[in-house]
């Protein structure tokens, strides 16, 4: 089968590979219809995520229709259309108990990072029952994959850590992907305001379609200067970092209100300031978290009711076995305008 495999920091190549077999009962191999790119792909080819190792196949997202299981798994049918979770929960571990299940003492993030991924003709799935969710059968595909990664993550890692609630102002750092479904999924409840900040005033113009009242682009170096101006000098009640940059963290630091929560979603690969000297007095919750893909059915029900429109997100679309043009249009998106790709499997 064709495959996108990672060769070390900087390369990659579509290959051809072994089709993946069942390993374990609780396995399930999905032939992928749709898949997509991460941001997080983007941070592995730079190296920033050394337990990818060469030789992996790369990509966390998508969906499928499973051409076998397990004889553990009970939830699903071969030929049943699923959703993959970017998130491998076996669902009995004290982790995933907690709700955890990014931690999952069997799985966790482990597609396309510790195990073969998605970005390929077809994938193995452990633990099966836990980790798909079926697709109901009038729901558009594309809008399906978001469901795998961005919208759980830009709602779990933002807006459930940054208790964004009715009345806040919310200003969310990085229009990208991630940070445009923390918009979506903020809007759930009601915030006065959401400010977008970003640099790239095509990605800011989306975010204002999408529901900001507020855009800071930050190319004049007045950021912080303008947020605390739209604030009246009081600072923003919930700061999402979206971006995963130490400048992005030190802005949440500076525009924060008495109070107030930030919410780090963003992937770090060098150390960023911690400013406790200015910080320590004023009640500042910061929160990290690797999103758990606990809340996919939740979001998978406002989608289908039309309460929340993902298919806004995806900007190209490329085949398989296009690919390395894919991830050239995705890795330069702000040349591209490129939001989220998605890759369609024959």
């Amino acid at each position: 089968m064709k495959a996108l495999v990672y060769q070390g920091p900087g390369s990659k190549s579509l290959m051809e590979v072994p089709k993946p077999g069942l390993r374990d009962a609780t396995d399930a191999i999905v032939r992928i219809t749709k898949t997509t790119i991460c941001g997080t792909d983007l941070h592995i080819l730079k190296g920033d995520v050394p337990s990818v190792t060469e030789g992996r196949v790369l990509g966390h997202e998508g969906i499928g229709v499973i051409e076998q299981i397990g004889s553990s798994v009970t939830r699903y049918h071969v030929g049943d259309r699923v959703i993959i979770s970017c998130i491998t929960a076996c669902g009995k571990c004290d982790f995933c108990r907690r709700g955890m299940c990014s931690h999952c003492e069997h799985g966790g993030w482990i597609l396309g990072n510790t195990i073969d991924g998605t970005q390929a003709e077809h994938v193995r799935i452990p633990w099966a029952d836990t980790s798909l969710h079926a697709i109901p059968e009038d729901a558009n595909e594309e809008a399906m994959v978001m469901l795998s990664d961005i919208l759980p993550t830009g709602y779990e890692c933002g807006v459930l850590n940054g208790c964004v609630k009715p009345g806040d102002t919310v200003a969310i750092i990085g229009a990208g992907p991630i940070g445009l479904a923390a918009l979506l999924t903020a809007r759930f409840y009601a915030p006065a305001d959401i400010i977008m900040i970003d640099r790239d005033e095509s990605r800011l113009d989306i975010a204002k379609k999408l529901g900001a009242t507020m855009l800071i682009n930050t190319s004049d170096g007045r950021v912080a200067e303008k947020a605390m101006s739209m604030t009246l000098g009081r600072g923003v009640d919930v700061a999402i970092e979206a971006v995963g940059a130490p400048e992005t963290f030190e802005l949440c630091q500076s525009i924060i209100a008495a109070g107030g929560h930030i919410a780090n979603v963003g992937v770090h690969g060098e150390s960023a300031p911690l400013h406790l000297e200015t910080l320590w007095s004023r009640n500042i919750i910061i929160t990290t978290r690797l999103v758990d893909a606990v809340t996919t059915p939740l979001l998978l029900k406002t989608v289908i009711a039309g309460k929340l429109e993902p298919k806004q997100l995806i900007t190209h679309r490329f085949a398989l076995h296009e690919v390395m043009a894919a991830y050239d249009t995705f890795g330069n998106a702000a040349r591209e305008h490129a939001l989220k790709v998605i890759l369609s499997c024959a």
